[in-house]
């Protein structure tokens, strides 16, 4: 897994103009956003992930591990539903991932386009697969494609750490996140990533 080359200078810009992010730094302890450099695997893990807190996401996905020779596109494809739902996996979300692995199979995700694409378009070539919005899209750029200006407006745990530093806990309209945010151009992604560090110290990893 690599850190994103940006991230030393991004970290120091955001703690320069935001208090709350520089405290934040100061007690991560030099951890930093990884990129697993598997599409199949990310994209998988945050169909797993969807609804769900982080500790039942990952039970669910060891035991997926554990169930399947390797999580391939191929072999997800082939797997039998019925083992696959014994892992935790709803039935939406089994054929989630089988229309996720028959994407990559039938190559109709164009991977090798992906790093010349824009956010939104990206974003927009990801949600034609069933179960992948775009919450689930944008987990996919942060964490594979490593894009430094990501705003996950619809996530929850951005949502709660946001209030909880800018609004004395009580709930934020998107409109208002956004312009929040504004500070944080263009590493609205590396923020969001220690808006999350502060609620779980634990990094989340798709």
């Amino acid at each position: 897994m690599t850190t994103p080359g940006y991230w030393k200078r991004a970290t120091r810009e955001l703690s320069e103009r935001d208090a709350v992010i520089r405290r934040i730094v100061a007690q991560s302890h030099g951890l930093t956003l990884r990129s697993r450099g598997d599409a199949f695997n990310t994209l998988a893990r945050s169909i797993v992930g969807q609804q769900i807190s982080v500790k039942a996401a990952e039970s669910v996905w060891r035991k997926l591990i554990a169930a399947v020779p390797a999580v391939r596109p191929e072999v997800i494809h082939a797997h039998d539903i019925e083992i696959l739902r014994t892992c935790g996996l709803s039935r939406s979300k089994v054929a989630y991932l089988h229309d996720l692995a028959r994407h990559f199979v039938e190559k109709r995700l164009d991977v090798k386009r992906w790093e010349q694409m824009t956010d939104d378009e990206l974003i927009a070539e990801l949600t034609q697969v069933r179960g992948i919005g775009r919450w689930t899209a944008e987990m996919f750029l942060i964490f594979y494609m490593t894009r430094p200006d990501v705003l996950p407006v619809d996530d929850i745990g951005l949502q709660r750490a946001m209030s909880l530093h800018y609004n004395r806990g009580r709930p934020l309209s998107k409109l208002k996140m956004n312009s929040i945010a504004k500070r944080w151009l263009p590493w609205r992604s590396v923020a969001t990533w220690y808006m999350w560090r502060s609620l779980d110290p634990v990094p989340v990893e798709y």
